[in-house]
């Protein structure tokens, strides 16, 4: 959308400066015609005249003479208008060329930017798009004429800024929303901003969408690391304040079983000493977790060959699949892959922990593979289960450290994972649906 004002104004100057040029030209030529015709008449008095009142006469023709200086003043006249006419000319073509410059320069611009820009009129009518936003919210053709609310359900957040800058008139920026977009979720942030003419009048909205997938998941990644680094400092206290007491608590327990075990069997008294030892280890072994997950000690970097790590996990994991009746499945690339530089037994802490996790989605079988590749300088191992996914409710919480679904589990795992692969300079990441979840973890070769 571009004002055109500026156009109609040098148009409507150069017509009323041609215009008053023309009445300039036709009062003197009407003046230069008046004088003729007072002179023939002055001519025709003359010769009636007697001779006595011709001195009289020859003065009053002589001052009205003006024949050559009202030719000369035409002349002038018209001179000056056709040079005014022509700068006026040349002004106005300069300036019409100088706007369709300035409009293809902005549509440039416009077109240039990787953010998308769409303009509606008050009624949230689409009035122009960019090349970005046809991309960004997929419209077909340049989507003008159309309704925000008719562009698709997914970017009803559109449609509902619009209405909110409407209402409050303040200008809305970093609303996100997800979309999907071949079959991955797609991050967008949108903000609207009121659009004014030169008179300051709303004649719509000004829309711009930005694909923040990227920085979204850098956020995402960001807001996990901030979770456990400073932890260490309190994993250090509970070790000292918890684990020491419940260290003595173990010792004695074992000495009361002892002691019990020597005296008259009571099946009462040793389910309630086997329900303690079990507590006290569930205890141990949240804080092992707890310590493993904020502590930052350095990794043993060696040369680890990844492929080779699957296959071991696959023969480990082998009985415990064939009894829930999973096929495993290990898919290779035809190339051979680098070996990496990483800690060997924290990696196979991850894939064992993605692994199991599997196999838990899997309860009455199913297909686990592991499916590895290179992407250029870096490894991608996937961990692909056929489970039934997991609920979109609890999707952004699976790395939070102590969420669990499960009533066995501690909550540490895949917080653990998340910890060890980012230690790595690697990345972790999911897609899930009803038909199974997919876990990958991506290393670089050069870590």
């Amino acid at each position: 959308m571009f004002d055109s004002h500026d156009g109609r104004g040098i148009r409507r100057f150069a017509f009323g400066l041609a215009l008053l040029s023309m009445m300039a030209v036709s009062v003197t030529a009407w003046i230069l015609a008046n004088v003729r015709r007072e002179q023939e008449i002055v001519e025709r008095l003359i010769r009636h005249l007697p001779e006595s009142d011709l001195q009289v006469a020859k003065e009053l023709s002589g001052d009205l003479s003006l024949q050559m200086g009202l030719s000369l003043l035409l002349v002038l006249n018209i001179i000056a208008t056709a040079i005014a006419f022509a700068l006026v000319v040349r002004g106005y073509l300069s300036s019409e060329q100088t706007l369709r410059d300035v409009k293809v320069l902005s549509a440039d611009i416009l077109a240039s930017m990787d953010a998308g820009v769409i303009t509606t009129d008050k009624n949230a009518v689409i009035t122009s798009t960019n090349p970005s936003a046809r991309g960004l919210i997929g419209l077909k053709g340049d989507g003008v004429g159309c309704k925000l609310s008719e562009i698709g359900e997914e970017h009803k957040l559109l449609d509902a800024i619009c209405t909110e800058i409407t209402t409050y008139r303040n200008p809305i920026r970093d609303r996100d929303y997800c979309i999907t977009r071949n079959g991955h979720k797609t991050t967008l942030r949108a903000g609207c901003t009121m659009l004014h003419n030169r008179q300051n009048e709303q004649i719509g909205m000004v829309l711009h969408v930005r694909d923040v997938t990227e920085k979204a998941l850098m956020e995402e990644r960001l807001r996990r690391m901030e979770r456990y680094m400073g932890l260490g400092s309190l994993a250090a206290g509970l070790q000292h304040e918890i684990k020491n007491p419940l260290s003595a608590l173990s010792l004695h327990i074992q000495l009361l079983c002892e002691r019990l075990d020597a005296e008259a069997y009571d099946e009462e008294v040793n389910e309630l000493l086997d329900i303690l030892n079990t507590e006290v280890r569930r205890i141990n072994n949240v804080l092992d977790g707890f310590r493993n997950y904020a502590s930052v000690a350095e990794l043993g970097r060696v040369p680890v060959d990844v492929t080779f790590l699957i296959e071991k996990l696959v023969r480990l994991l082998r009985p415990q699949a064939e009894n829930q009746n999973v096929k495993l499945c290990v898919e290779l690339p035809t190339e051979m892959l680098s070996t990496i530089q990483a800690d060997s037994t924290r990696l196979e802490q991850v894939f064992l922990n993605l692994a199991l996790n599997a196999l838990a989605a899997m309860p009455d079988g199913g297909t686990l593979r592991f499916k590895l590749s290179r992407q250029d300088d870096h490894v991608r191992i996937a961990i692909i289960d056929t489970g039934t996914g997991i609920p979109a409710e609890v999707q952004s919480k699976v790395f939070d450290p102590y969420f669990t679904t499960r009533n066995e589990g501690t909550g540490m795992g895949l917080a653990l994972c998340d910890k060890i692969v980012r230690q790595h300079d690697g990345s972790i990441d999911f897609q899930t649906s009803d038909r199974g979840t997919e876990f990958s973890v991506v290393l670089p070769i050069g870590g």
